[in-house]
């Protein structure tokens, strides 16, 4: 029996956008925090650089070498409360007052960021991108029209490969029995990359 066709599929959206605070990341291991949820999802963008290297020989090009640099993201939620902030830009919250402050000295800590994208038929497809770090961005605000408009929060950060295997994103597919466990975990820990050794 001829195996069946697969059917045409598109990404059609886009939520649960988690982090987990990236807590060790060197050669004798990596270890994360309990993901949290941001915010509900609007866009997620991963740009990552390669660069690329050509050796010239005989009159032409004989070999390229390619190298992994940044991956730039940005996310876009419906809103970023101030204890999420805090813990993504390492700013500090007033437990007394609430109090959100944004000092120069502020160090973002390194994150996992995974989210979920739906396909149009019903599946999705699962991503943790393992290490980066988000910054301050610029904020915007617009009066209030006729028409009601949502100003939204976008937050940029910096990916890289982990120290500790040089891998920088895990992804899975729902369509895939294999790995219906994974799936069913995603946001409750960040996966391994091995997780029954």
């Amino acid at each position: 029996m001829p195996e069946e066709a697969k059917r045409e599929r598109a990404a059609v959206g886009l939520k649960n956008i988690h982090y987990a605070i990236c807590e060790k990341d060197d050669k004798t291991g990596v270890k994360y925090g309990t993901p949290k949820k941001i915010a509900p999802a609007l866009t997620a963008n991963v740009e990552p650089t390669i660069n690329s290297a050509v050796l010239n020989g005989d009159d032409g090009p004989v070999l390229v070498a390619d190298a992994l640099g940044e991956i730039k993201v940005e996310i876009g939620v419906s809103d970023i409360p101030f204890e999420i902030q805090a813990e993504l830009l390492g700013s500090k919250i007033n437990p007394d007052t609430g109090l959100l402050i944004d000092n120069a000295n502020d160090q973002a800590p390194e994150v996992a960021l995974g989210y979920q994208r739906t396909m149009s038929d019903g599946t999705s497809r699962f991503t943790w991108l393992l290490k980066g770090k988000f910054r301050k961005d610029k904020e915007e605000a617009k009066t209030k029209e006729g028409t009601p408009s949502f100003q939204t929060p976008t937050i940029e950060g910096t990916f890289l490969k982990r120290a500790y295997d040089d891998n920088w994103r895990f992804r899975v597919d729902s369509s895939n029995a294999k790995s219906a466990d994974l799936v069913k975990n995603w946001f409750e820990a960040v996966p391994s990359e091995n997780p029954n050794p």
